[in-house]
């Protein structure tokens, strides 16, 4: 799933190849991704770009029509970019091809979903609070008012796994699965800890971590054109997506617990003392 460094690679490049361009063309293919339908998605077409911003994992491109075009990619969903776009006819149903977006110097870009499960999301707002997964975001977590103190505050009486919480999209915006993990064996942290009970020597740690970790990533998709930032993301991972690999930090195994939709990776040694994490939904340590 594309997260917070990939979606800001996204914005940057978008950012840099579309802004003053004019919409014309905003075609849906999949139905199943259009969540809204007042604005239409063709109300784009004709209004010029006049910004593109990330609110967490959705991209957001604005326009000087007021109409705000934001998608979010899911699990499986990328943006292809075309310096000159495709004229080829698209068949709902035959092609992974969700949207169609044409500006007016002949480039544009493909939003394409991967797999049988459809959970790519497009919408056309007036204001991007319109969006219910944009209303109920959390803090940015390189936003500057997101401080160790308050990042602390998020954390206090929150008897949830810390791998949890900082995939909760509510407490803490952009972070998913796979920067959850490389931020937790940064912090040389267990997944399963309970965020309530991290001393502030902890918190100081895994703050750290959070900042270091995703600044990092953001600087490597940086300048990459969007058919590079995801092998750019799995060479940067440390554990994620490893399982099996020696950790680079301690050359322990990398290990996984799997669940019904995914999975997290850990380094034993690192992360957990030595123990295996028992591989099933009720996680505990294997005794």
């Amino acid at each position: 799933m594309p997260e917070m460094p990939e979606v800001e690679g996204l914005v940057e490049f978008l950012r840099g190849r579309v802004t003053g361009l004019t919409f014309t063309k905003a075609s849906v293919s999949a139905i199943s991704a259009l969540k809204t339908y007042d604005p239409p998605i063709d109300a784009l077409v004709g209004t010029a770009v006049s910004g593109v911003e990330r609110h967490g994992k959705f991209l957001d491109v604005a326009t000087d029509g007021g109409i705000h075009l934001v998608f979010h990619l899911a699990k499986a969903g990328w943006l292809r970019w075309y310096d000159a776009l495709p004229a080829t006819i698209i068949k709902p149903g035959k092609t992974p091809i969700a949207l169609r977006v044409g500006f007016d110097d002949g480039s544009g870009f493909d939003l394409t979903e991967a797999g049988t499960k459809k959970s790519l999301a497009v919408y056309a707002v007036r204001d991007p609070v319109d969006v219910p997964g944009i209303a109920r975001l959390g803090p940015d977590p390189l936003d500057d008012a997101l401080d160790r103190d308050a990042f602390a505050a998020l954390l206090a009486g929150r008897r949830t796994q810390i791998k949890g919480v900082l995939r909760d999209q509510s407490i803490i915006a952009g972070v998913g699965n796979a920067y959850s993990d490389e931020i937790l064996h940064a912090a040389k942290m267990s997944p399963y800890a309970l965020a309530a009970n991290l001393t502030d020597a902890e918190i100081d740690t895994l703050y750290a971590a959070m900042i270091s970790t995703l600044t990092e990533a953001i600087d490597t998709a940086r300048g990459k054109p969007p058919a590079d930032l995801k092998d750019a993301k799995r060479r940067g991972m440390r554990v994620h997506g490893r399982r099996g690999e020696a950790c680079p930090v301690c050359g322990d195994e990398v290990r996984s617990v799997f669940f019904a939709d995914n999975s997290l990776e850990y380094c034993p040694t690192c992360q957990t003392g030595g123990k295996i994490l028992a591989d099933r939904r009720l996680s505990r340590l294997l005794k």
